[in-house]
């Protein structure tokens, strides 16, 4: 989640001029990228 927040930010910052939005961006982007790496773990067989 944290490179998700960082790159949210980013692009809230740079995009809208506003931190407030790239806070739910960069958190939305950190779920999806967190919940594809568990269940890419998962189909390896590996422990989350």
């Amino acid at each position: 989640m944290s490179l998700g927040i960082t790159l949210g930010l980013i692009f809230g910052l740079s995009v809208f001029d506003n931190i407030a939005l790239g806070l739910p961006i960069g958190l939305s982007i950190g779920l999806a990228i967190g919940t594809a790496k568990d269940e890419e773990a998962k189909k390896k067989g590996l422990v989350i």
